[in-house]
């Protein structure tokens, strides 16, 4: 009768589980897909986008882009530096004409001057009423010429000045800067006053930008 024991092994009865099974791994069985032998196979290249569908989208990307190099440019041309216009307005034989930056950036100087005109010349002081709070975005250095008289009703200021001494025109100067916490503009308007009549006005809004 032969031994079952032959070379120092033992061959291994039909009915054993390899060892493999007992340990709980999978059974890699030859010739089957993955999914037999108990794995799924796992790829570096499977969230890679196909050729067949085409390159992502990139108008987005195209489209900031664009918006960057048209701020840019802007900015580079001076459109968004100081920009002054003048408004006039007349009545009761006065002309008023204010010079003022319709475009300015915070901390940058500006223009802000009224002229007021008067054909003959003045008999007497000249009165303006300007809106109080449009200078609120200013950082105020002060007028010239000074005014001989000033005072507020909490919506408008007044100021009176000496008529001047030859001519027929005043002109009075605002110097002044936007504040640098001043982010949005703001709008007003200044009269000619003659008793308490307002015979010329003009307004007048400056825009802040970025």
């Amino acid at each position: 009768m032969r031994s079952a024991w032959q070379g120092g092994s033992a061959a291994r009865p039909r009915d054993q589980p390899s060892s493999t099974a007992r340990h709980g791994l999978p059974l890699v069985i030859s010739g089957y897909s993955s999914t037999v032998n108990g794995s799924e196979q796992r790829s570096t290249l499977r969230d890679v986008r196909t050729a067949a569908a085409g390159p992502r989208s990139t108008r987005w990307r195209r489209i900031l882009v664009g918006l960057l190099v048209l701020l840019v440019g802007t900015g580079a041309t001076g459109l968004l530096g100081v920009h002054s216009t003048t408004r006039s307005g007349s009545g009761g034989g006065y002309e008023v004409t204010v010079e003022y930056a319709a475009v300015a950036r915070a901390g940058l100087d500006v223009p802000w001057q009224v002229k007021v005109r008067r054909a003959g010349g003045f008999d007497g002081p000249v009165t303006l009423a300007v809106t109080a709070d449009y200078f609120d975005i200013y950082e105020e250095q002060g007028l010239d010429p000074q005014p001989t008289a000033e005072s507020s009703d909490g919506t408008y200021l007044y100021w009176t000045f000496d008529p001047p001494p030859v001519g027929d025109q005043l002109a009075v100067d605002f110097d002044a800067y936007i504040q640098p916490s001043s982010q949005l503009g703001s709008s007003g308007e200044v009269s000619v006053l003659v008793g308490n009549e307002r015979v010329a006005t003009t307004e007048f809004h400056t825009w802040l930008v970025p």
